[in-house]
């Protein structure tokens, strides 16, 4: 294949698909996400014997348990795509939205009107189930989009875009609105993020290295977040019970998530009186703590950290502990080794909290509450395609509004201009 000629192919044909899903309706969207649920209902059959091929390549290939079970498409994961879609179906519609109008002096009414980014491309690893997730949000938001997941859930990706297309097909819309790359060549992935002209914006969805890959290499804007190193700061002012629940729920409820705290922070002030209380807890849960040298000293069992410590995203039941002077010791840290993904202040104090909230710079900033919150469906977004720590355009977890831009509207009455 050449795989130049075929990534400007499919590139042509999602911009021009691209053209009649944003002027197409609300009701031909909802209406092809939901004959895709009832495509992938009926096609549970095709969908588990192309996945069962993508199983035994990935056995034979040596893929690990762990990235096995990533894989797999069990029917209670077809039922989750199934209701997702019609989840996303029954969100609100960002598009057309107008906000912000305002009579100006002129006379002249100026407002924005919320629009679709365009062509999405979405690069992403294993699952078999991010193709219909993506899918979904790009279509809702009015979006062409081009999907190229992981060589190793090659067949499954097509038995999906085979009920993706089928879904379209039945709403009146174009099949090229969503494509699924058909080919596994890594260098398609060097196609798609250089194509400028035909695609508007690259999410990319996996290890740290994917991402490091895509951001240096891109021609296109791209939507993303590397790691999350997030941090918990216990404050002075905190509530002992709170901060216990928190901390331990922002580390333990899950481990292999970029939301997980990282780093815990806890004043000096009540450390020797609250750290062994937290060790305690951490240690049920079978948490391996690394601590600076006050933390050492008030918990002699734990192994001494590095300054690489301070720097690592774990995703493992491994927490790095620092003792700070304050407030100020705190926020300092978290602006020196956090990823600006999310972090977290436990305390009663108002003016400590809002302090807190301005001076820490990163998508999700909170008070008293676990950092496992960061998260599309809990910040009630319906779903998200992935988390932004980027300034410019979205920021945090990025949901329908994200995946979409806004442009300035004017209203006049044969206004001129004097």
């Amino acid at each position: 294949m050449d795989i130049a000629a075929y990534m400007a192919d499919v590139g042509q044909q999602a911009r021009q698909a691209a053209t009649a899903v944003a002027r197409s309706t609300t009701a031909v969207r909802n209406q092809a996400l939901l004959a895709t649920a009832d495509a992938l209902d009926a096609s549970r059959s095709e969908l588990a014997q192309a996945n069962t091929r993508d199983l035994e390549a990935g056995r034979s290939n040596g893929l690990d348990a762990a990235m096995l079970d990533r894989l797999e498409l069990t029917p209670a994961r077809i039922d989750a795509m199934i209701e997702g879609l019609r989840q996303v179906a029954s969100l609100p519609d960002p598009i057309g939205e107008i906000t912000d109008m305002t009579y100006r002096p002129s006379g002249i009414q100026v407002g924005r009107m919320r629009v679709p980014l365009g062509v999405i491309g979405i690069i992403y690893e294993s699952r078999p189930n991010v193709t219909v997730e993506a899918a979904s949000l790009c279509l809702k938001s009015g979006n062409a989009t081009i999907l190229r997941g992981g060589s190793e859930a090659i067949h499954s990706n097509q038995a999906i875009a085979s009920c993706l297309a089928r879904g379209l097909s039945e709403a009146g819309l174009p099949e090229n609105a969503v494509q699924v790359i058909r080919t596994t060549d890594r260098a398609a992935v060097g196609e798609l993020i250089t194509m400028p002209r035909y695609v508007d914006v690259i999410v990319p969805r996996g290890g740290k290295g994917l991402i490091e890959r895509i951001s240096r290499d891109a021609r296109v804007p791209v939507i993303k977040h590397l790691d999350g190193i997030c941090h918990v700061y216990v404050d002075s002012h905190a509530d002992p019970e709170k901060a216990l629940a928190v901390a331990v729920n922002s580390k333990t409820q899950r481990y292999g998530t970029c939301n997980t705290m990282e780093t815990l922070l806890v004043d000096q002030e009540i450390a020797s009186d609250i750290l062994p209380l937290l060790a305690d807890a951490f240690r049920e849960k079978g948490v391996e703590l690394r601590g600076c040298e006050r933390t050492v000293e008030i918990l002699s069992d734990v192994v001494a950290a590095t300054e690489e410590d301070w720097m690592t995203e774990y995703l493992a039941p491994i927490l790095a502990i620092k003792v700070v002077d304050g407030l100020d010791g705190a926020i300092g840290h978290i602006n020196r080794y956090s990823s600006q993904h999310t972090d977290s202040i436990i305390t009663e104090n108002f003016t400590r909290a809002r302090r807190f909230l301005t001076e820490v710079d990163s998508s999700s900033v909170m008070v008293n509450a676990s950092t496992r919150f960061a998260d599309g469906f809990e910040y009630g977004l319906g779903a998200e395609i992935g988390i932004s720590t980027d300034k410019i355009h979205a920021r945090g977890p990025v949901g329908l509004e994200g995946l979409t831009s806004q442009k300035y509207v004017v209203f006049g009455d044969g206004h001129i201009r004097t």
